[in-house]
């Protein structure tokens, strides 16, 4: 763990200082700038392993340098950090591939979140591009958005209005990470899952549902789920978990 660098660039000093100490608390080493040209000027680029980026900076903000870094080919995860979140700057810095955005005050437990996602996506894992994300819902509207959200993360995806056509499809096994609905006319989600777990097919499950209870959600975690989220969801909630259900896909494959 010690080796790896996170470095915190943020215009407010008492911010830098007590985040600093923070990521040392985890035993990580941590360095931090007071805006983002000092971070582009300084040594340390190449040896971070984690950006902690504040939105709204004078001089270049979080947004422009995440462009910057893109542009150079520089691939550093970022977690961004703010006082004034808004949902356009959110939905740029997740699109653009961002781990998390957190609204401050955040604390210990998010932030080492974040950045245990972030150190996951400097390993060996498959590039998003390789990934091919399932959408199962009846609900044509949810099942043209989440595909677009899908793929503005860079994930393939494919949709579905049933689990049979899903079943019968030629993505059965192709497919890294399954949403599917609870609640579906013919075999809901909660039958889907149980079929699948019979043909020893492990495909991590991400549920999605407008009318949650507690019996589904208890079945669903209890058979494997990688999570069960209701209806609206963020889209850093679904980016999260589909990053998760990836790395849970990742060490089912190297154990079989």
């Amino acid at each position: 763990m010690a080796k790896n660098l996170i470095s915190v660039i943020d215009d407010d000093e008492s911010v830098r200082r007590t985040t600093t100490l923070l990521i040392e608390s985890f035993g990580f080493r941590a360095t931090a700038f007071e805006c983002a040209e000092d971070f582009l000027k300084s040594g340390q680029l190449h040896d971070t392993s984690c950006l902690i980026v504040d939105v709204q900076m004078p001089g270049m903000n979080g947004l422009q340098l995440q462009s910057e870094l893109a542009a150079a080919g520089c691939r550093i995860p970022i977690i961004f950090i703010t006082a004034y979140d808004d949902k356009e700057s959110r939905r740029r810095a997740m699109q653009a591939g961002a781990i998390a955005f957190l609204g401050k005050p955040f604390n210990d437990e998010q932030l080492l979140q974040g950045i245990r996602l972030a150190l996951h996506e400097l390993g060996n894992e498959r590039g998003a591009a390789g990934n091919l994300i399932s959408i199962i819902d009846d609900d044509e509207s949810v099942r043209k958005t989440t595909t677009r959200l899908i793929e503005s993360f860079g994930f393939r995806a494919a949709a579905f209005e049933s689990g049979e056509k899903f079943l019968g499809s030629q993505h059965l096994n192709d497919a890294s990470c399954l949403i599917v609905d609870v609640r579906m006319p013919g075999m809901n989600g909660i039958q889907l899952q149980s079929e699948l777990a019979a043909a020893d097919c492990h495909i991590p499950i991400i549920f999605i549902t407008a009318y949650e209870d507690k019996e589904s959600h208890r079945l669903a975690m209890q058979a494997g789920a990688v999570a069960f989220l209701a209806k609206p969801f963020t889209d850093e909630q679904l980016l999260q978990w589909i990053r998760s259900a990836l790395r849970q896909e990742k060490g089912s494959m190297e154990k079989r």
